[in-house]
């Protein structure tokens, strides 16, 4: 069955939200099993489509995962993007969640392993959908697989980078765990742990400072080295399609620095600052660090101002026509 196939009519979800919308889950080829995720659509069939690229660890579909994140990121964006006539796909990565069955082990992954699986789901949304190529949406480290996925794949409209480092892994974790005065302890510890992961050189769990686990287990290593391999700006310094730039200046995260150097790196991007949102872009009006890390435990607090209409605007605005 197509993925434009199942038609619900309804009230709106929310103003603004078309009351004909298509809703379905869908799949695409993943190595093992399927890749699932969720269609979002306006029931004219003829409308640009987003694909949503989720950030990192085991985050899911909607933009939700364990240890409270529950932001609802993804689902507020394509709900908003609706709004403004266009479809989207949320998805869930290899291994988690519906896309459980796709792989053994969803730790035993690459940032290359993310990019075949856009690659998978470009091909499949252009087949059962009918468009000529796809929007690819990444949001923090979505945008790092989409700027590696555009380096092989000519089918796609244009990138849409969401609070997206443009600098590599190893100076943005360095500043954000210097960032925190409660990491002084194990500050020496994670530095040493960064350097060998950059030399490419995997990190005994003995070595490896009990609170540093969730982010150096050494299960997630080879992922990490993927990551740290890699310099954001010098991908995108060589690609030519449009590019979208969307920055919180509320972010914890990532600065204005990474999206500035992203844009340095591409001039023709589009630069968008939002100045009162953070890194899941929720809208967070003060500077108390607090309330901005509650902002990621509420799915009912809205998406920043302008954060849809930015991405809405630059879609229509570049639409590419059906063959």
């Amino acid at each position: 069955m197509g993925i434009l196939a199942t038609i619900t009519m309804a009230a709106a979800i929310q103003s603004g939200i078309p009351s004909q919308t298509v809703r379905a889950n869908i799949a695409a080829p993943g190595p093992a099993g399927p890749l699932q995720g969720t269609l979002l659509s306006p029931a004219n069939q003829d409308v640009p489509v987003v694909l949503i690229v989720p950030g990192s660890g085991p985050t899911d579909r909607n933009g939700n995962g364990p240890n409270g994140l529950r932001a609802s990121t993804y689902r507020l964006l394509a709900e908003g993007l609706l709004s403004h006539g266009i479809a989207s796909i949320r998805i869930d990565k290899r291994g988690m969640y519906g896309s459980a069955s796709a792989i053994p082990d969803a730790d035993d992954v690459t940032l290359d392993d993310y990019a075949a699986d856009v690659k998978s789901w470009v091909a499949t949304i252009r087949k059962r959908a009918g468009v000529s190529c796809v929007w690819l949406l990444g949001h923090s480290e979505g945008g790092l697989v989409t700027l590696v996925a555009a380096q092989r794949m000519k089918d796609i409209c244009g990138l849409i980078l969401l609070s997206t480092a443009g600098r590599p892994l190893g100076e943005v974790l360095r500043e954000q765990l210097r960032s925190n005065s409660a990491n002084a302890p194990i500050l020496d510890n994670a530095m040493k742990v960064l350097d060998a992961l950059e030399a490419g050189q995997t990190v005994d769990a003995t070595k490896i400072d009990r609170r540093l686990m969730p982010l150096f287990r050494p299960q997630v290593q080879r992922f990490l080295m993927s990551e740290l391999a890699i310099d954001p700006a010098t991908l995108l310094a060589d690609y030519t399609k449009p590019v979208l730039i969307i920055q919180g200046l509320r972010d914890l995260q990532v600065s204005t620095h990474d999206a500035q150097r992203l844009k340095q790196a591409y001039p023709r991007a589009e630069l968008v600052l939002i100045a009162n949102a953070n890194h899941v872009l929720k809208s967070v009006r003060t500077v108390d660090r607090n309330e901005n890390l509650a902002a990621y435990s509420d799915p009912d607090l809205p998406l920043a101002d302008h954060v849809v209409e930015a991405i809405s605007t630059f879609v229509h605005n570049h639409a590419v026509s059906k063959p």
